[in-house]
């Protein structure tokens, strides 16, 4: 009997250590795009080629990586990580942006021109719960939006094909940048607050005459809860994963607008700064320590360049926006 209880608890020990060395295994955060895998196999390069690419290299990455999607799993171990799932969903929403502004903006001439029917329908599958494991699966949308992005992808690179189009402007470029300043400037609050902070009311600042629909207090205190600590640090570190994606992509297919506009070096910055936020992290934890004490502070390093890489886009959006 005793015996029994022994092996029975060697073999507890030797599948829980299986299962760490597993979790540790899928939790190496996947590779930037590299800029060669953006062209076209043609020597004339096609308007939204790249920044199509990216999107399918982006999703294509999360799906098949080292454990594949984790946001949806019901088994050990991946229910009990939180890291990579974290780093899913923050991809996975600039992902949904990106897929959302290529149908609205960057397929369409105009307002009155319709919609993309593969776009429409490749956005809609990216909006389905990232955590929905029954029918139908996570995954299994999120792989049936990769193909109808790889069927735009094709129309736009037919030449013969003038129904499916990318346009490359100034002011569809804008639009897509307008969402990533929210985001960027989300992300940084929630990573500012892991040292929790009295923010100040300023929702209406800037006009005498606005009004809200129920009252807020003029300043609160904000402080991430010390178990979301990683979970926020990992979202954002996703969430900027893709965004270099796809800014590397945004160089490649509005390089002459960009030129125009004397912008270039301003993606450049920006996609140097979201270099920056995937560097490899060397401590086992994420570490918490107040502002300027003896422990780091992980998430104030990620919230610095964030903040920069978002003041970046603003100086973008005002070159873009002018004549």
């Amino acid at each position: 009997m005793k015996m029994t209880w022994k092996k029975g608890a060697g073999i507890g020990v030797l599948v829980s250590l299986i299962g760490y060395f597993i979790g540790i295994w899928w939790s190496i955060e996947p590779d930037v795009i590299e800029p060669q895998a953006l062209s076209a196999n043609n020597s004339s390069h096609v308007a939204g080629y790249a920044t199509t690419t990216s999107l399918i290299f982006t999703m294509e990455t999360l799906l098949d990586k080292p454990g594949g999607w984790l946001s949806n799993d019901i088994l050990p171990p991946s229910v009990f990580m939180d890291n990579m799932p974290a780093f899913e969903f923050g991809a996975l929403e600039q992902a949904r942006d990106l897929a959302l502004v290529m149908r609205k903006e960057f397929s369409r001439s105009q307002s009155q021109s319709a919609a993309d029917k593969d776009l429409l329908a490749a956005h809609s599958k990216l909006n389905i719960q990232h955590t929905s494991w029954l029918v139908p699966s996570a995954e299994g949308e999120y792989k049936d939006a990769v193909k109808l992005l790889k069927v735009y992808r094709a129309k736009i690179a037919d030449v013969n094909n003038q129904d499916a189009q990318f346009y490359a402007r100034a002011d569809n470029l804008n639009e897509w940048l307008k969402e990533v300043q929210k985001r960027l400037g989300s992300m940084s609050q929630h990573l500012s607050a892991s040292v929790g902070q009295d923010r100040l009311n300023t929702d209406l600042a800037g006009d005498s005459e606005a009004s809200q629909s129920t009252p807020s207090l003029a300043s609160k205190q904000i402080k991430t809860s010390w178990w979301k600590i990683d979970d926020v640090f990992y979202e954002t570190r996703g969430a900027t994963w893709a965004l270099l994606n796809f800014m590397r992509a945004i160089e490649v297919d509005f390089a002459d607008v960009l030129k125009k506009k004397n912008a270039t070096v301003s993606v450049q910055q920006i996609i140097r700064e979201l270099e920056e936020t995937q560097q490899a992290v060397w401590s086992p934890i994420i570490l918490n320590g107040s502002g300027f004490g003896v422990v780091a502070n992980h998430s104030l390093v990620m919230a610095n360049y964030v903040s920069r890489a978002n003041a970046a886009v603003i100086d973008l959006t005002n070159l873009l926006t002018k004549g």
